[in-house]
């Protein structure tokens, strides 16, 4: 787990320590290396672990990407880019928070991709209390409509915020019954970049008693690869999901497969046979996600979790070794190599086949995903990118 510390790598305080933040210097040296090429979430902490800071991480990028076969050099943000940023960031009221600082949804610090830092705009107040996330079709039925406004002003009643992803249908029929109680919007661009642009209205309405998060860099506009990207922030923020309507392959059902993985609860609302937009939801409770009909049911299921503590992964010590005292040797490097390809395997597989210590192939994997030569699927699955 990363938590901000002294020495710009790794903190060892428990969580009940109280809140540690990122020197300026270190906001600025984290944000250069997520916003480089190759960098994402579980590369960033694989980058802090093996080299103690970001700073040293950074210097690093270079050798290692061209012991992962890069054949031409990968773009490394700039000091200048990064201040950039922060600072138009700031003119639109983004905060970037990392992990274990204030503002940074406790759930969300928990799964393994977390976002190193995340954009915060509103009231990060609505950021710590318990979220219920509630999704659905764009193109929703009347009834999924009023079902989901029901449901997110009771939610809202009991004290919950719901949080959803701004887009059309369901999405933005759960903002609006929650407007008063607080509700987060959880972006797939940046926070100038809203989608769908009619929503943007929306959007300040929000921001008024709940927030707004994203942990794409300012200017990006969303692309349909953001979005799975985004529906995991959905969930990872969230006790439950709540899938209202949902067509087979819909992204609703994305969020949904990505919340199980999580460990989050999933429920689902039934709907007609006849109509595909209930497809998805009737499949989910065939597959076993709990069947609500109102909020009630949802409260009752997640009540028990609530009373738990929100337990962070591994913490890390401030010293921070290298995970192995010497570098891949080239028949190692190619063995791992030659056991990867379009397939995906897990990570313990290709240990076990490869024979050889589990930091030696997570070395490996790391000067290769630098490279761009790796990709990472569900469920910690690898494989080779297609070239």
């Amino acid at each position: 787990m990363l938590r901000p510390g002294s020495g710009g790598g790794l903190d060892s305080a428990s969580p009940s320590s109280g809140v540690t933040r990122l020197t300026e210097r270190q906001r600025l040296a984290w944000l250069r290396l997520i916003r480089s090429d190759n960098v994402g979430p579980r590369t960033f902490r694989s980058l802090i672990n093996h080299f103690g800071s970001a700073e040293a991480a950074l210097d690093a990028l270079p050798d290692l990407a061209r012991r992962g076969g890069a054949t031409r050099a990968a773009r490394i943000s700039t000091a200048a880019e990064a201040a950039s940023e922060l600072a138009r960031g700031q003119d639109i009221g983004v905060t970037l928070v990392a992990p274990g600082e204030a503002g940074y949804p406790p759930r969300l610090a928990t799964i393994d991709d977390a976002p190193p830092l995340l954009g915060i705009r509103g009231l990060t107040a609505a950021l710590a209390r318990p979220m219920i996330a509630v999704v659905g079709s764009r193109n929703a039925s009347g009834a999924g409509l009023k079902f989901t406004q029901l449901v997110a002003r009771d939610l809202g009643a009991a004290g919950f915020v719901v949080v959803s992803g701004l887009a059309r249908g369901i999405d933005q029929a759960a903002h609006r019954a929650s407007l008063q109680a607080g509700t987060v919007a959880v972006l797939a661009g940046g926070h100038d970049r809203i989608y769908p642009p009619e929503h943007e209205g929306l959007l300040a309405d929000i921001l008024h008693a709940g927030a707004a998060i994203s942990e794409m860099p300012l200017g990006h506009a969303p692309r349909a690869r953001d979005f799975p990207r985004r529906n995991r922030l959905i969930s990872g923020v969230a006790l439950g999901v709540v899938v209202v309507e949902a067509a087979h392959r819909s992204g609703s059902l994305i969020t949904a497969r990505v919340a199980a993985e999580q460990g989050r609860e999933v429920f689902a609302v039934p709907g007609s046979p006849l109509d595909p937009r209930a497809a998805g939801t009737n499949h989910l409770i065939k597959q076993g996600a709990a069947l609500i009909t109102e909020a009630a049911d949802v409260i009752a299921a997640v009540r028990p979790i609530m009373g738990r503590p929100v337990e962070l992964p591994i913490e890390e010590s401030d010293e921070t070794p290298p995970p192995t005292d010497r570098e891949p040797a080239a028949g190692e490097r190619a063995r791992i190599v030659a056991l990867l390809g379009p397939s995906p395997v897990g990570l313990d597989d290709l240990i076990r086949l490869a024979g050889t210590s589990p930091a030696i192939v997570r070395t490996v994997l790391l000067e290769l995903e630098l490279a761009g030569r790796l990709e990472r699927h569900g469920g910690g699955l690898i494989s080779l990118a297609a070239s």
